[in-house]
């Protein structure tokens, strides 16, 4: 399973938290002190934490489920981007769409619709429309392919979430919650660690701790859907072996 150093993590600033006066007491066991009035996170708390989470992703990973990523905040959606989009999992980073989880019907009908419009384009019906029929489609499409792209493959609601900044996505930790969707979440000193299943404390601000983090978890959910594939090459190589011999045992008799 994918590991991180203490030093590795403080080199990316997981540390820094936010001013002590904004903090959330329940952030209390994480914090390992103040320094000219920020919180500095207890980084020997957050190397067990991750190891905790990238554990339980690499599983769910394994079982061949989903785990959604969520990170509209401007600092963290291009990393997100690019580095879940490398194992084929689906992501929000633009905006989440309220009751995607809760109203999940809803969202299937909208990429039905997406992928609807991508075939009128394919088979040349939307050739047939007028100028301005095909642009109004254009647009439609261009903005239902920014808000679901990443999620249209996903068929049935996801088995976890994955979110930078709670705070920020506080609709879809609540959607989650009452789902009984395990929540995994890169929790700084001004959130409620409480509100998540996985609380990774750590500084969810900076590009580079983000990314930090996101390499760890990114590694070992890679990790989890190798060995499933692994382990039906293996299932498939023990059944072929299998009819092999029933055929072979068939014969001699």
């Amino acid at each position: 399973m994918a590991k991180v150093s203490f030093d590795e993590l403080l080199d990316a600033g997981v540390h820094f938290g936010h001013l002590s006066r904004k903090w959330n007491p329940n952030m209390a066991p994480y914090i390992f002190g103040e320094k000219k009035g920020i919180h500095i996170i207890d980084l020997n708390k957050t190397v067990v934490k991750l190891e905790e989470a990238s554990a339980a992703l690499k599983q769910i990973a394994k079982s061949g489920k989903k785990i959604l990523f969520v990170a509209t905040k401007k600092q963290a959606k291009d990393i997100v981007a690019e580095k879940v989009s490398a194992i084929g999992m689906p992501f929000v980073t633009e905006r989440w769409p309220g009751g995607m989880l809760t109203n999940f019907v809803t969202i299937r009908k909208a990429v039905r619709k997406m992928a609807n419009i991508e075939k009128m384009g394919a088979d040349g019906t939307a050739a047939t429309l007028s100028k301005r029929e095909r642009l109004q489609l254009d647009r439609t499409y261009m903005k239902m392919q920014k808000n679901l792209g990443s999620i249209a493959d996903m068929n049935r609601v996801p088995a976890a979430l994955f979110v930078i900044d709670i705070m920020k996505e506080h609709i879809a930790v609540a959607e989650a919650k009452r789902l009984g969707i395990p929540v995994f979440a890169m929790v700084d000193t001004n959130s409620d660690p409480r509100k998540v299943d996985f609380a990774i404390p750590a500084n969810d601000d900076a590009t580079k701790s983000i990314s930090k983090i996101l390499d760890v978890v990114i590694e070992s959910i890679a990790e989890g859907l190798s060995e499933r594939k692994a382990d039906k090459s293996a299932e498939e190589g023990e059944n072929k072996g299998e009819g092999r011999g029933r055929k072979k045992a068939s014969s001699e008799a």
